[in-house]
């Protein structure tokens, strides 16, 4: 997997495809329009951020490289790659249980609160992506 150069890009399976763990300095894409919807992204080696219509959707700390990002009604799936391992921290409802898969292997079951924010953590190694999938 290799980062995105664009910064933000829908592929033709209808998911996304964001970010550039390898840049020195923050840069962002902004009014993308995908179905539907107007996506905003900022990225750099030290944050990576995702808006879907001014929302808070997805945020890793370090940055980090996002493929196959979709949505769907029972939760959220895409690969991850970075230089190091990352927090993550998804947008998701509030107060809801999910089940968190990384490579296969469940992470466990973890609740969001009021906000709706649901943070975990993915081993990460450059050039390997981390396949993640948080269901309800």
């Amino acid at each position: 997997m290799a980062v995105i150069e664009e910064l933000l890009r829908a592929e033709k399976d209808g998911t996304v495809s964001f970010g550039n763990y390898e840049l020195p300095q923050k840069a962002k894409k902004e009014n993308f329009a995908h179905e539907g919807d107007i996506l905003k992204v900022k990225t750099f080696k030290d944050i990576t951020k995702l808006e879907c219509n001014d929302l808070f959707l997805y945020e890793s700390v370090p940055g980090t490289t996002v493929t196959h990002y979709k949505e769907a009604e029972q939760g959220v799936s895409f690969e991850v790659e970075g230089a190091e391992d990352a927090q993550i921290t998804l947008g998701m409802e509030e107060n809801t249980a999910y089940n968190v898969v990384v490579n296969g292997k469940s992470m466990g079951q973890m609740t969001t609160g009021v906000g709706g924010k649901l943070s975990f953590s993915v081993e990460l190694q450059p050039g390997t992506p981390a396949t993640v999938r948080v269901e309800r």
